[in-house]
């Protein structure tokens, strides 16, 4: 997405879905003018489901939401670009110039959800840990807005912490600290936003994380990681794990063994992946199931590049719990990994050493693409939304499928609401048991 945004903008922020009356479409979140303007708008729909017991569905109760369905709707300027996402290679147009931009973007945890929006994000689920970042542990049921940091350029959640990094290039982080998950030297939790402060000299640039451990990468290339070891060599800073509990390094320590400098990262389960400026896949961590796509099981502190892919440009990385996904500049998707539930897209459930190409993706032109923890998605140039993995708590979004679901399936929408138009899916997140997306509801095309 490339987008310019308006000189001037009127803001009015609702701080919960609740704080407004509900409609088919989701209630007004937020929007870019008031009500009485006629100033051009997009209009912007958050959808969710799968299993939502502990109200990371944002439908202000726990229950099952079998498709996706309205979670609130936003009124943006029709400039607005997508916020940064881990793994996602910037874009030429996204710099700095795009400060003053209205960016929007979503992040799935463990049982927890947040949304972005123009420096602000709103956050529900599951609050023990202190994961919401309100100052308690109180569980939130719809998005609710936490007045506790502003000026946020992307958020990734984990398992039970959450991260952010702001448009100043400083990162914070929040919620239990086991396992140095935190970077902040302790290992106690946190309940509301912290700066992390570590050794690096330069802006944070790019951030990702997973259920114990966490990845910064810097304006220049390097690339920084903390959290839980436990000597899968998943931090990529030697054999054997870190001093601290199950072998956690709770400060950020720069990833020396990385020869190269890199621009985009994301944490699986018990590996890591970062991806260079030019396409190029380097991994390093747990390898039992195929997760580092060298053709054999043996994990490897040490990061290697994954020389299959050589010849092609990668733009965007996914890593699950277990397994990856990878986007070329051609718009093909590859997987490699654990097979289990069908979260490659491929006939076959068994795992795969090496990356292939996901064929029954091959007529579409992909253009983002995510993991959960055992279910994987996928979306087309043309808005539409694939999703294949595990379907035991209808995270897929299609009821009715089985709980093995091999082979990527078409997520279709209800038109609630004619005169928004069609859905034009543009950013989908996915956690263990949910996911969310964010959908255009205009004719116009993006």
């Amino acid at each position: 997405m490339a987008f310019r945004s308006l000189s001037l903008r009127s803001l009015r922020h609702l701080s919960t879905a609740a704080g407004n009356a509900t409609n088919a479409a989701g209630p007004l979140l937020w929007s870019h003018a008031a009500e009485e303007s006629d100033a051009s708008s997009s209009t912007v729909q958050v959808l969710s489901w799968g299993r939502g017991s502990s109200g990371q569905l944002g439908g202000g109760k726990e229950e099952i939401r079998f498709y996706p369905s309205p979670v609130a709707t936003l009124r943006l300027p029709t400039d607005f670009r997508l916020a940064t996402v881990p793994g996602r290679l910037p874009s030429p147009t996204s710099d700095s110039a795009a400060d003053c931009e209205v960016e929007v973007g979503v992040s799935c945890g463990l049982f927890h959800s947040a949304l972005l929006v123009d420096g602000k994000f709103w956050i529900w689920g599951k609050g023990d840990g202190g994961r919401l970042g309100f100052g308690d542990e109180n569980s939130a049921f719809v998005p609710t807005l936490n007045p506790n940091l502003d000026g946020v350029q992307s958020i990734a959640l984990g398992g039970i912490h959450s991260t952010a990094l702001t448009r100043s290039g400083e990162v914070y982080t929040w919620g239990y600290g086991g396992f140095g998950a935190l970077g902040h030297s302790v290992y106690h939790r946190e309940l509301l936003p912290r700066l992390v402060k570590a050794s690096w000299k330069e802006k944070i640039a790019h951030l990702a994380t997973s259920g114990a451990h966490t990845a910064a990468i810097t304006s220049s290339g390097e690339l920084f990681t903390w959290g839980r070891d436990q000597g899968d060599g998943r931090l990529g800073l030697g054999s054997g794990g870190g001093p601290g509990e199950a072998g956690s390094f709770s400060i950020p320590s720069r990833v020396n063994a990385l020869p190269v400098p890199v621009a985009a990262v994301t944490c699986g389960g018990f590996f890591t992946m970062a991806l260079t400026s030019d396409g190029q896949i380097w991994n390093w961590g747990a390898n039992s199931n195929g997760e580092l796509g060298r053709g054999n099981a043996v994990s490897d502190w040490r990061p290697q590049p994954i020389t299959s892919l050589k010849d092609h440009r990668i733009i965007q990385i996914a890593s699950g719990g277990y397994h990856s996904l990878a986007l070329t500049d051609t718009g093909k998707v590859l997987s490699w990994g654990h097979g289990g539930q069908g979260r490659l897209g491929y006939p076959s459930v068994q795992n795969q050493k090496v990356p292939l190409v996901i064929e029954a993706l091959a007529h579409e032109h992909i253009v983002h693409i995510a993991c959960g923890g055992s279910s994987s998605a996928a979306i087309t140039d043309e808005g539409k939304l694939y999703m294949w993995g595990n379907a035991r708590d209808c995270q897929l979004g299609v009821p009715g499928l089985p709980e093995v679901q091999a082979l990527p399936v078409e997520v279709k929408f209800l038109r609630e609401d004619e005169e928004l138009g069609s859905h034009h899916v543009i950013s989908v997140s996915v956690g263990a048991s949910h996911a969310m997306c964010l959908v255009l509801r205009q004719s116009s095309t993006v």
